[in-house]
């Protein structure tokens, strides 16, 4: 499970004295914890991903707003500890699969508006499932809308 092999890799970050990992992990396992308070029972290996993805999109808001306020290094270090967590995630999917796949779902829920973008991007999400970010799904159906 996920959430084991997260545990696992903070002892081993904790004996071998990488500090910065072992932060990092500790920042996820506790968030992980605090998801399974709010939902009550134990999260399976889609709930730690999903929790996982959050954190990295943390991070990626925090690298640019670090840049527009001047802070390089600072944003360098966000950058680090995303590219870290990424290690955790599913692999993801190229632009053209995700493209692909949207066009099937554009074709299976028959949508022609850009008014059901919201259906279109959530069914699209579903079936991606942490394989792909949000941003360029939802770049993409824009696109493929707009045809």
């Amino acid at each position: 499970m996920l959430k084991e092999k997260i545990q696992q890799e903070m002892k081993d970050a904790l004996k071998s004295g990488n500090s910065q990992k072992r932060t990092l992990l500790g920042m996820v396992l506790s968030a992980v914890k605090n998801k399974e308070i709010e939902k009550r029972s134990e999260l399976n290996d889609d709930d730690v991903v999903a929790v996982i993805a959050s954190e990295i999109k943390k991070r990626k808001d925090a690298t640019e707003q670090y840049e527009k306020g001047g802070r390089p290094e600072l944003a360098e270090g966000e950058r680090k500890e995303a590219e870290m967590l990424m290690a955790y995630m599913p692999e993801q999917m190229s632009e053209e699969n995700v493209r692909s796949e949207v066009k099937k779902t554009i074709a299976d829920m028959s949508v022609k508006d850009v008014k059901e973008m919201g259906k279109l991007i959530g069914a699209v999400m579903v079936k991606v499932k942490g394989k792909a970010d949000g941003q360029i799904v939802s770049r993409i159906v824009k696109e493929e809308l707009s045809k």
